[in-house]
């Protein structure tokens, strides 16, 4: 599918907001007053940023609002629900946390929980689509979450955490990677199904069905060169991952260094996200014997 930088940065920033809720919520790292808020204006703003950038794929961004009333059917709207859920609960706690030296643990472990929560609905709109047989697996979710989380331990300077969680990521995006690359072939759909002739025999097809482009080719049937995508799985998982966690290994880990690990981590971050979007394989593609 066609990779959309408003959605990639949505995706990315956001989770990382998301990801330091985490830890914030479970009281890492263990600071008061102005550093707390700090750390919690940091969080806010990353969530919020992303959410906000989010709007900006829509057709019309003024009417994001209506996207909230089906809750009961859209993983879009309830993802807008938890997300303004979430910022609420998570700003009183950081609020009497920050101003009032108040950190109140259930408080925390619901924000903490619900930042979780939000960073799940994410994935679901993603996860739940058959449509795209890379995208409909359990490891969708999974990995939304290692990677928000393993943001959150980065920013939070929790480094025992964030070299667990990196590890975990560049294994199962690894996995993920393999799995996806035979995903398409195992659902089942065939140029036969995407067409409704198999009952008629083996089909081909004679021309292209459009002369020119259209939507779906623009939106649904974005195609990356093979030997792109594996220069950027290498970039990725070198970036996001492996070398953030040999630096930490290897060096003591002071602000300064932070930051890098942290830049280092979100251009592998970028990396992997732009290619979730530009390898999934839509079924409609076959309609056109593009694959």
């Amino acid at each position: 599918m066609h990779p959309a930088p408003s959605v990639i940065i949505f995706s990315t920033i956001s989770g990382l907001g998301f990801g330091l809720m985490l830890f914030m919520g479970l009281g890492l790292p263990a600071t008061s007053g102005l550093t707390t808020a700090a750390f919690a204006t940091l969080a806010l703003g990353l969530a919020t940023v992303g959410l906000l950038a989010s709007t900006f794929h829509l057709g019309r961004p003024m009417n994001a609002i209506y996207a909230f009333s089906q809750w009961k059917t859209s993983w879009l709207s309830r993802e807008g629900i938890m997300a303004i859920l979430t910022l609420g609960v998570f700003f009183i706690y950081a609020v009497l946390w920050a101003f009032m030296d108040m950190r109140i643990a259930a408080l925390g472990y619901l924000s903490a929980l619900m930042a979780m929560g939000t960073v799940f609905t994410t994935a679901m709109i993603y996860t739940q689509m058959k449509s795209v047989p890379r995208w409909n697996s359990a490891s969708t979710p999974l990995l939304f979450w290692l990677y928000s989380a393993a943001g959150g331990a980065l920013l939070a300077n929790q480094m025992t955490a964030a070299l667990l969680l990196l590890g975990l990521l560049a294994a199962f995006q690894a996995l993920a990677w393999a799995h996806g690359d035979s995903a398409l072939a195992r659902s089942g759909s065939t140029i036969e199904t995407a067409t409704g002739l198999g009952a008629l025999g083996k089909v081909r097809l004679l021309e292209k069905p459009h002369s020119g482009e259209n939507y779906l080719l623009k939106e649904m049937v974005y195609v990356v060169a093979r030997k792109h995508a594996a220069k950027l799985r290498v970039i990725a998982l070198i970036a996001a991952a492996l070398l953030p966690a040999v630096l930490i290994l290897l060096l003591d880990v002071n602000y300064f260094i932070l930051a890098g690990l942290v830049l280092l981590h979100v251009i592998g971050l970028f990396a992997a996200r732009w290619l979730f979007f530009a390898e999934a394989e839509h079924v409609v593609g076959l309609y056109y014997d593009a694959r």
